[in-house]
């Protein structure tokens, strides 16, 4: 049993260390240039601003989802400095509603961070166009179940997925 706890523990450790050097250590000083994933992602939020889209980002770690806030909200010169809101476990209810009526609205950020075990039920999120997983669940079924935020029935717009991986 100790064994299979290592195997878990080492496992969650790969699975930080892919999301950004930053979330295993602990040591969020520097985002840029140390995550291949980071720049990959914040090009793909580039490109759905550009196209006027909007965008619920998933991950399964609360310390990673303040790690992308973090790093959305540093001004860049390709886009404008993101004010985006993170959802998780523990907003209070009245703060999360208000988070998602506005986003619903479509007023402030293109883009909701979501983490996975609190957006997994009873959200309706059908303004976003796009779904990232920004790092992989381990049963795909909570990532279909988050992807279905916002795709709901009777909506007319395509949403795209997009799961990011590391090699």
């Amino acid at each position: 049993m100790r064994r299979r706890g290592l195997v878990l523990a080492s496992l969650t450790r790969l699975k930080q260390i892919c999301n950004h050097p930053a979330h295993a250590l602990g040591d969020g000083s520097r985002l840029v240039g140390r995550s291949g994933k980071l720049a990959r992602f914040e090009e793909l939020v580039a490109e759905l601003i550009d196209a006027g889209d909007r965008a619920l980002v998933f991950t399964q770690y609360r310390e990673m989802g303040l790690l992308l806030q973090r790093a959305l909200a540093t001004t860049r010169p390709e886009r404008p400095e993101l004010d985006v809101p993170f959802l998780h476990g523990g907003v209070a209810r009245s703060r999360r509603d208000a988070m998602v009526d506005r986003f619903q609205r479509g007023e402030g950020a293109p883009l909701l961070i979501v983490s996975l075990k609190a957006g997994g039920t009873g959200l309706n999120l059908t303004s976003a166009s796009r779904v990232i997983h920004y790092d992989r669940w381990w049963n795909p079924a909570v990532e279909d179940q988050a992807t279905d935020r916002a795709w709901r029935i009777g909506k007319s717009r395509t949403v795209f997925v997009h799961k990011l991986v590391c090699t």
